[in-house]
């Protein structure tokens, strides 16, 4: 009877040992928390979400840390050397997101640069063209910059909470296309200092000087200030349009050295046009007159970025696609100083050759 007894309290034991260590399991299990990185040069850690709190740590850009939890536009996050703290939850980065700004740098340095300049004034960087992208980063005033495409977006109003680096510049209340400029930075050569990762610092005029972080993403075009080359400029005011891009196409020989002689693409009229440049021209370096010269010209074409400059026989070859001819490819081969465009067919020949 007793044997009969101490049978049936043995698989209620055995249960109870399992319940036990599930609990145990689960209560000594580090909790699973889901990771971030911060997206911006800088960012401050408190102690509590409160009004009255300290400065615990300052995290920079990449680093990837644990989301503990939320309160707010708060986040409670936990860096991979230890420290804990709260941050705005704005700040940080999925890790799908920051996938994809790695993968979007990667791009754009095997992308052609069409142009070169500066930042006006604070920019938000996105990851798409449009307001409603998200956001990767803030690049400050004159941070140095070369273009790579240009895209047009829609848009009616600031999006919801669009900070200063989003701000428009007027005529907000009527609905408009915006151009959007591809843009990369690059840190200078030698690498990334620790001092600069940490401490931006100020110029003597005053401007913020971000840390050399390599970064790519969409500007809004306004944001963007070009800064071609002498002459291009005054050439282009006389020309009556405002300059796109513009490249090297070759160098020729002179008593000073070597003068690029360059191809500058243009377009007339504000944001929001179709054609990304409707008009070219080459200039080329006169020994004679010590001057640069226009060597070629072209209107009324509705030309799409990049445009792709290489080496060929005897001379440089541009080509783009053309809007108005459903995105085929136009090449132009120069010689000397003679520009002409040329068929596929007399191009496919002249390799041959």
């Amino acid at each position: 009877m007793a044997s009969a007894v101490r049978t049936r309290w043995i698989p209620l034991l055995v249960l109870l040992v399992v319940a036990g260590g599930i609990w145990w399991f689960r209560r000594n299990k580090p909790p699973q928390y889901s990771t971030a990185y911060v997206g911006d040069r800088s960012a401050i850690l408190w102690s509590t979400t409160a009004q009255v709190r300290e400065r615990v740590a300052e995290l920079h850009y990449g680093q990837r840390v644990a989301v503990m939890g939320h309160s707010g536009q708060d986040a409670e996050i936990r860096s991979d050397n230890g420290v804990h703290g709260w941050i705005d939850a704005q700040l940080l980065m999925s890790p799908d997101l920051w996938q994809h700004t790695t993968e979007l740098l990667t791009q754009a340095r095997a992308m052609p640069v069409q142009a070169s300049g500066h930042t006006r004034a604070p920019s938000n960087v996105h990851m798409e063209p449009g307001r409603a992208a998200p956001r990767i980063f803030q690049f400050g005033r004159n941070v140095s910059v070369v273009v790579l495409d240009r895209r047009v977006s829609p848009v009616s109003a600031p999006a919801e909470g669009a900070s200063e680096g989003d701000a428009p510049g007027h005529d907000t209340d009527k609905p408009k296309p915006e151009d959007w400029l591809l843009v990369l930075h690059e840190a200078p050569q030698g690498g990334v200092s620790d001092a600069a990762l940490r401490s931006p610092s100020k110029s003597e005029a005053g401007a913020d000087i971000p840390a050399d972080i390599p970064m790519a993403g969409w500007v809004l075009a306004r944001f963007i200030e070009l800064d071609p080359p002498a002459p291009i400029p005054d050439y282009a005011s006389s020309a009556g349009f405002r300059v796109v891009a513009w490249m090297v196409l070759d160098k020729v020989p002179d008593d000073g050295g070597e003068r690029p002689q360059y191809l500058v693409a243009g377009a007339h009229g504000g944001e929001g046009q179709p054609c990304d440049f409707t008009a070219l021209r080459v200039y080329t370096w006169g020994t004679a007159r010590q001057r640069y010269e226009t060597a070629y010209v072209e209107n009324d074409l509705c030309g799409q970025l990049p445009i792709r400059v290489g080496g060929a026989p005897d001379g440089a070859e541009f080509q783009f696609a053309e809007l108005d001819e459903d995105g085929a490819k136009r090449v132009y081969r120069m010689k000397q100083t003679v520009v002409r465009r040329v068929r596929e067919d007399q191009r496919s020949a002249s390799r041959k050759r």
